[in-house]
């Protein structure tokens, strides 16, 4: 399915605010030639924005997605083929091939944006991330903010390390999501194999009590599980699921060294 084809479904928060004026922009012909070309998705009334809530809900994440990580991917002044492949590879999974050269071409898009934004006032794009992050921190849950923050900070990792620039561009779009950057902390330490790294997947310090880290690891396992973002669609709720198995093997880490069962 062409990424024209789920843009047509949107009819969530993405058509009013600031991501709305982006989509617009970013968007703009790519919209118009694949409605030319296919039919646009609708729901049984024929209507566009009778797709569904839930597609509604689940596009306008997605194309939010994109959005913050236009502004992620530039944040060390680079467009790296590593953190474009893994977003293609996103879009692949997510929309099919026709999609990925859309998605491309809508990020590019941004990337241009950008620049024209910022010729007038430096500033200018990134208090538009701000007032985007503002209108996704009232439409979304904390979880699904949780989950699109986690996908930035992959496309992030993708090309093996994660810059200071990225870094500080990650902990503002998450407070600007309304959610603390420790949770951005939190996050870069998933999938090491190291005890450190596995405290600070749970959010404590090694001299926290046994109590303590339980607590930490049940408030993760709560905002993290994967049914709290299933309305998003499956492939989304697999993503969720495999970073909770890797809460989990933080937390099993930790258990151990302290004889915690």
């Amino acid at each position: 399915m062409g990424l024209g084809k789920w843009i047509g479904g949107v009819m969530g928060f993405m058509a009013m605010g600031p991501l709305g004026a982006l989509a617009g922009y970013a968007i703009g012909s790519l919209f118009d030639k694949a409605a030319e070309g296919e039919e646009v998705a609708s729901g049984p009334s024929g209507d566009p924005a009778a797709g569904g809530y839930a597609d509604g809900r689940r596009n306008s994440f997605l194309f939010s997605l994109l959005v913050m990580a236009s502004y992620v991917i530039r944040a060390d002044g680079k467009i790296m083929h590593s953190e474009m492949e893994y977003v293609r590879n996103f879009l692949r999974t997510n929309f099919g091939e026709q999609a990925v050269a859309e998605g491309q071409q809508i990020l590019m898009n941004l990337f241009e944006e950008r620049k024209r934004m910022d010729r007038s006032n430096p500033m200018a794009f990134r208090n538009t991330i701000h007032d985007c992050g503002a209108q996704m921190a009232v439409h979304l849950s904390y979880e699904e903010r949780l989950q699109l923050l986690d996908f930035l900070v992959m496309i992030a990792r993708s090309d093996g390390s994660v810059c200071q620039a990225e870094i500080e561009a990650l902990r503002e779009v998450a407070v600007a999501m309304g959610l603390p950057a420790g949770e951005v902390d939190s996050m870069l330490h998933l999938g090491s194999d190291t005890l450190d790294d596995a405290y600070k997947v749970l959010e404590v310090d090694p001299s926290a009590t046994d109590a303590e880290v339980r607590a930490a690891y049940r408030r993760l396992a709560l905002k993290h599980h994967p049914d709290k973002v299933a309305a998003l669609g499956e492939d989304i709720r697999k993503a969720a699921e495999e970073k909770f198995q890797q809460i989990n093997a933080a937390k099993e880490r930790v258990f151990k060294a302290r004889g915690m069962k």
